[in-house]
């Protein structure tokens, strides 16, 4: 799953990142992990997470204890594939922060290393917290996948409807929801209702994903 992408800046990091900084690391080296985090923050929003590990490990040794810091060596490394490490840092940052924002990634990195079970578990926990609806959403569809993984499709669906749009306005993640609930209706034996879920997707984004190849196959 792709990961959400920290806040765009060209100027550095934002002034509540700075100020973090500032309360968090040793005196006089606030200023050069901000120019780290910086650094970092602009390789990943170049699309190269691996070039952006080093800075944001920089960033870490001068501030620790940083939320922000941890989040964004997270990402770097969740971003390279490198699922264990970028589970310990994202960990840390949920240990740090108390946010459950980024328990996709969490989710998604258990799954990726072969762990659906504790991948559930991190998306239900995100479920159930005060979170943003694109970051719940993207918890239902890594949930839902370790649900079907495990055979469970029952629960996986559960977990989809539970934050499929019901209004007029489609957004972007309603159609990855839409998505990931016809693959687990088709996995689950059900390709009429897996195609309607594809039709679904097709009727607001003709070209979105392989919808259109997926829903083909099923005849």
């Amino acid at each position: 799953m792709p990961a959400q992408r920290p806040p765009r800046t060209t100027q550095g990091p934002p002034r509540a990142v700075v100020n973090e900084l500032r309360a968090t690391a040793p005196p006089g080296k606030a200023d050069r992990a901000a120019q780290s985090f910086a650094r970092a923050l602009e390789l990943l929003e170049r699309g190269r997470p691996g070039a952006a590990i080093a800075p944001a490990e920089e960033a870490k040794r001068l501030a620790p204890r940083s939320g922000a810091v941890r989040e964004l060596l997270g990402l770097a490394l969740y971003r390279a594939e490198r699922y264990r490490d970028a589970l310990r840092e994202l960990q840390a940052y949920r240990r740090v922060t108390g946010r459950a924002d980024q328990n996709h990634l969490i989710a998604d990195s258990h799954r990726a290393l072969g762990s659906p079970e504790k991948a559930v578990e991190a998306a239900r926990e995100a479920l159930r917290g005060p979170i943003p609806e694109e970051a719940k959403a993207e918890a239902a569809i890594v949930g839902a996948a370790a649900l079907a993984d495990l055979g469970r499709f029952a629960e996986a669906l559960g977990l989809l409807r539970g934050v499929s749009s019901r209004g007029p306005k489609v957004r972007p993640f309603d159609l990855r929801v839409w998505y990931v609930t016809g693959d687990v209706l088709e996995r689950a034996g059900r390709p009429s209702e897996a195609k309607d879920e594809f039709r679904r997707i097709l009727r607001h984004e003709p070209g979105a994903f392989d919808a259109a190849e997926r829903l083909a196959r099923l005849g």
